[in-house]
């Protein structure tokens, strides 16, 4: 057993550095050498990249902040942040410097498809750290300690400091870097736009991974169906015992909960062994126990 939780550890930090690294790859190529300035604390990184004329890179930047935010988190919040987020507060200033070092120029030359195209990876990246237990810290730790002494959600916290940092842009690229006010607003949108992308990518991914189906099967060959799923399916059965209001018949209902690529399976099942039979299925974002999610502390 200890065997293959070492394992499971072990092939779990090797997904969070491969997509830590393809983080830091996505948002040099497509972000900062496109002059975006994207939010949380590589967003603010990026910002003191361009104010400073490029002098300290971004990994720099993201392992200071990171570095001092951690001690303070330490000091309000405990010893409750895992090993993983401080491994890869590390290893992501690490990448992002190396990645900065060899990649000097955009990887395209059009900015609204690096805005996209940048997000959207940022966000896959990201989505995946998240499902395998990992963060990159940041704004997320100044969330958790906002919410500590304040009624405010982290999401919001978070949108709050995002919105700060990409805002910000617009002063520093205008004032300090003598964009005009249409080139630093571009920036600006920007910089929303790729904010808005990675959210919703990074949902997809998290949600997506708990995303499952409650089915409710309503047949007389209850028992066949029951078995067949169960058996080779290798999912559990709940017998309910109902009774139709309008018949006043006595009726037995299986439910059904399985992974969302599971469902055409179940169903299959069913009108092999009952084309009759009445099913109702409902999405269900989140499963935790034996057979699903297990719930993170």
């Amino acid at each position: 057993m200890q065997k293959n939780t070492l394992t499971q550890e072990l092939k779990s930090y090797a997904i969070i550095t491969f997509f830590l690294a393809l983080y830091s790859v996505s948002l040099v190529g497509f972000i900062i050498n496109s002059e975006i300035v994207g939010g949380g604390v590589n967003g603010l990184g990026t910002l003191i990249f361009y104010a400073t004329g490029k002098a300290i890179p971004v990994g720099y930047t993201s392992l200071a902040i990171n570095g001092i935010l951690l001690l303070i988190a330490l000091k309000v919040l405990g010893r409750g942040f895992g090993a993983k987020t401080v491994y890869a507060i590390f290893v992501i200033s690490f990448f992002i410097t190396l990645a900065q070092r060899y990649i000097t120029e955009p990887f395209l030359d059009d900015v609204t498809l690096s805005t996209v195209i940048g997000g959207a990876m940022i966000g896959l990246c990201l989505g995946s750290i998240f499902n395998h237990g990992g963060s990159t810290g940041g704004t997320d730790i100044v969330a958790m300690i906002v919410n500590k002494y304040r009624e405010v959600s982290p999401g919001r916290v978070i949108l709050y400091l995002d919105i700060f940092i990409i805002g910000s842009g617009f002063i520093v690229f205008h004032f300090f870097l003598d964009k005009t006010v249409l080139e630093a607003f571009r920036i600006l949108v920007y910089g929303f736009i790729s904010v808005f992308v990675a959210s919703y990518t990074i949902d997809l991914m998290v949600l997506g991974q708990q995303q499952s189906v409650q089915m409710f099967i309503f047949s007389k060959k209850h028992d066949e169906i029951a078995d067949e799923i169960g058996t080779n399916l290798h999912r559990g059965v709940t017998l309910i015992h109902g009774k139709g209001w309008y018949t006043k018949e006595e009726t037995e209902i299986l439910m059904v909960v399985a992974r969302k690529n599971e469902m055409q399976d179940v169903l299959r099942v069913v009108k092999r062994i009952d084309p009759h039979a009445f099913t109702s299925i409902g999405m269900v974002s989140g499963v935790y126990g034996k057979g699903f999610s297990q719930i993170k502390n």
